[in-house]
């Protein structure tokens, strides 16, 4: 089995609804985004994926959310932006584009600070 995993990240603001606390109030993150897939085998390049491909799936993903108020942005309109959805909506996403590919993602995990991450994967 073959893993490659990729970072990058985005910045936004969001407020956490139906929470008791300061993240209820509007706030921003830079958000920390690593983005892991896997496969069983290479191409006959060697490679399971180049990265520069996948950084590309992943900064398309992104950008719909990068510098954008989350809690006004879908699907984070009609969920909580939380780093968990966040994480789980970035892996499904991804999961979608990379299906015709035959690679699964393995893992998503974002951090909204350097000591904070939620991860999604299946």
């Amino acid at each position: 089995m073959f893993e490659l995993t990729i970072l990058t990240s985005f910045s936004s603001a969001h407020n956490l609804r139906e929470y008791n606390g300061a993240c209820e109030n509007l706030h921003g993150h830079n958000w920390r985004v690593e983005v892991s897939i896997k496969a069983l085998g290479c191409a006959s390049d060697g490679m399971v994926m180049d990265f520069k491909e996948l950084k590309a799936h992943v900064k398309e993903i992104i950008a719909s959310l990068d510098h954008k108020y989350l809690n006004e942005t879908p699907p984070f309109d009609k969920q909580n932006p939380t780093a968990e959805l966040i994480s789980r909506h970035i892996f499904l996403t991804l999961k979608e584009r990379l299906a015709e590919r035959k690679l699964n993602v393995a893992k998503v995990l974002v951090w909204e600070s350097d000591n904070a991450g939620a991860a999604y994967y299946e």
